[in-house]
This record gives structure tokens, C-alpha cells and sequence, in this order.
């Protein structure tokens, strides 16, 4: 299991802590800030995604007049840890 917690720019959320397990899926994911059932949501729908399959959902979208938003840096947040 692999623990990745991302610092949220441009967001309510503050933090962002993602479970990646040995099979390379997403296991758990939880926001600090930001609205609560959204990110609960949105947690429970990434569950069991690969990656890479996430980042291409996700990626792009905006909250109003925002150039990002919780689902946007949700899908940085992975890039980066694919990354690393």
C-alpha cells in the first residue's frame, strides 16, 4: 500500500489523502476541507480505479470561475504520484 497526501492549490480542500494498493488501484480516498458529501462521493466513485483512468475523468474540470477544482486536483494529485 501506497499513502500520497497532496497539498490542494486554488480549492476549499486543503489536503488530499489517496491509498494506491499493490495492485496499483486506488483504495481510499479522503479530503481535509471543502464539501463534505461531494468528497465523500467522490471518494467512494474512484474507489477501485486505476489511475490513469481517474486522471482522464477528472482532469480539466472547474468549479465556477475557478481554473480548477476538487476533482481537478484530484487527478493532478495522481499524476504526480505516478510520477514519483
Amino acid at each position: 500500500m501506497r499513502h500520497i497526501t497532496y497539498t490542494t492549490h486554488g480549492t476549499c480542500s486543503r489536503l488530499i489523502n489517496i491509498d494506491i494498493n499493490d495492485s496499483g488501484e486506488i483504495a481510499d480516498v479522503s479530503f481535509v476541507g471543502g464539501c463534505n458529501g461531494n468528497l465523500q462521493g467522490i471518494g467512494a466513485l474512484v474507489r477501485g480505479q486505476r489511475p490513469e483512468d481517474v486522471i482522464a475523468r477528472l482532469k480539466g474540470i472547474r468549479c465556477g470561475a475557478k481554473p480548477t477544482s476538487c476533482p481537478d486536483q484530484l487527478a493532478l494529485a495522481l499524476e504526480e504520484a505516478l510520477k514519483g
